[in-house]
């Protein structure tokens, strides 16, 4: 029998930052179909294993193997919203690579960032300059701009963050689509009751994996303890628990 396809493979990475370790032996997957939680307190070492996994950053050890496009979604902040372009701009953005630099973008490139712009509810903002977007409608964007380049693995940072309920409402119904429809996710996120609530996996790290298993892992009390400290477990269990 053959071994599952898997999109996304980091085995027993390690980083080392500014002469720290920021990541140690870490290893993960992500498969077809899959809506993986990467969880863990500030400083734990998820966007720096983000980084590595789209070469960024060079692991010290250990290596990534990705398969096919692989779409990105930076925090918010990351993104330079006083350029003077509008949404749809924005979003084909995301296509740079495909097309190359100060080349026209084709037919099929267009039609990819409309469909994006389509699936991220954003057609009827598509003329709007960027800077006059709400914290919502901009994440919005990033994620549109990530799935314009038609990923089959969408790696997401923190895509909750700062958002209303009716944007998370929306993202979440978005990012079960889109593992429906056979692409791999891997988020990073604070919010332990809508990781309970959507992701099939979830991988908890600080500095190394400290656990990984089905959403009710974030209920269990000890696993957490682990991973968050005394505090911010408890804390985080008992929003999971009300999650689930």
């Amino acid at each position: 029998m053959s071994a599952p396809e898997r999109l996304l493979g980091v085995d027993a990475v390690s980083v080392v930052l500014g002469g720290r370790s920021a990541v140690r032996d870490a290893s993960l997957t992500v498969a077809p179909g899959e809506l993986v939680g990467l969880l863990g307190p500030n400083g734990a070492g998820k966007t720096t294993l983000l980084r590595a996994v789209l070469g960024l950053l060079s692991p010290s050890a250990g290596s990534v193997e990705a398969r096919g496009p692989v779409g990105y979604v930076p925090q918010r902040h990351e993104f330079a919203w006083d350029f003077p372009i509008d949404v749809a701009g924005a979003v084909l953005s995301g296509r740079t690579r495909t097309i190359g630099w100060l080349r026209r973008p084709r037919a099929h490139d267009r039609a990819a960032a409309d469909e994006a712009l389509e699936l991220a509810g954003l057609t009827d903002l598509r003329r709007r300059p960027i800077g006059e977007l709400s914290g919502g409608q901009r994440q919005r964007v990033l994620v549109a701009r990530a799935l314009a380049a038609e990923p089959r693995l969408l790696l997401l940072d923190e895509p909750f963050t700062g958002v209303d309920v009716p944007t998370q409402d929306l993202l979440n119904d978005l990012f079960g689509r889109l593992a429906a429809d056979g692409r791999g996710l891997l988020m990073t996120t604070h919010d332990l009751a809508a990781a309970a609530r959507t992701c099939t996996r979830v991988v908890l790290l600080n500095r190394t994996v400290v656990a990984e298993g089905g959403p009710e892992l974030l209920a269990d009390a000890e696993q957490m303890l682990r991973a968050f400290g005394l505090d911010r477990a408890v804390a985080a269990a008992s929003g999971a628990e009300a999650a689930a």
